[in-house]
């Protein structure tokens, strides 16, 4: 597949780092590609990156989402598109308090099948997280559309998420859940001083 992703900081780098080793095709979407000479992957405007992707990934920076997305629209038009993305405050509060940027895009993008997943982790264990944390974890996803959430589910996969990890919670507003989870990542990492970690999902075992 060829993997359109939107920003060049640090989620962009590890999520292409993960699919280049699984075989994928990388170009990176930056509204300054020219500067952009040392990614290892092509850069080319976010308008070129959408049209062009398979698998379009936003990873803009917290607050660039909404401002730049929606003036993508023609090249986001029926594509799949992975939203890691997170809006915070300047006081690292949440941005969106009874939504998400998950579904305001959906709404913004109607013709986009928006995605949430990979945003409840550090970029650092966003790819090949067993062999980071040396056990399964668990990670989510949210959204509206079956076929997308299973081109999601199938790249996750590549980049390491065997799909028992991997937890369909359902339709796009539960994009709240993963979003507003930031507040306890946030500070589990404050208390380990560690933002390098995951959690696994258990259930009670059958009698």
């Amino acid at each position: 597949m060829r993997i359109g992703i939107l920003g060049t900081g640090h989620v962009g780098k590890a999520v292409a780092a993960g699919a280049a080793a699984a075989g994928h095709e990388i170009v990176f979407g930056s509204r300054t590609p020219a500067s952009h000479t040392d990614l290892g992957h092509p850069a080319v405007t976010l308008a070129e990156a959408a049209a062009g992707g398979d698998l379009v990934v936003n990873a803009l920076s917290s607050n660039a989402s909404l401002p730049t997305l929606p003036a993508l629209a023609e090249a986001l038009d029926g594509k799949v598109l992975l939203d890691i993305a997170i809006d915070l405050t300047a006081d690292l509060g949440l941005a969106h308090l009874d939504t998400s940027l998950g579904e305001q895009l959906q709404a913004a993008l109607p013709a986009t099948r928006v995605v949430k997943s990979l945003c409840t982790i550090d970029n650092e264990a966003m790819a090949q997280p067993e062999k980071v944390f040396g056990t399964p974890s668990t990670v989510f996803l949210s959204g509206e559309d079956p076929a997308a959430k299973a081109v999601v589910g199938g790249f996750l996969t590549d980049l390491g998420w065997a799909p028992e990890d991997q937890l369909d919670l359902g339709g796009i507003a539960t994009a709240r859940g993963q979003e507003h989870f930031a507040l306890l990542f946030m500070a589990v990492g404050n208390a380990l001083d560690n933002y390098v970690f995951n959690f696994r999902l258990v259930t009670p075992r059958a009698a």
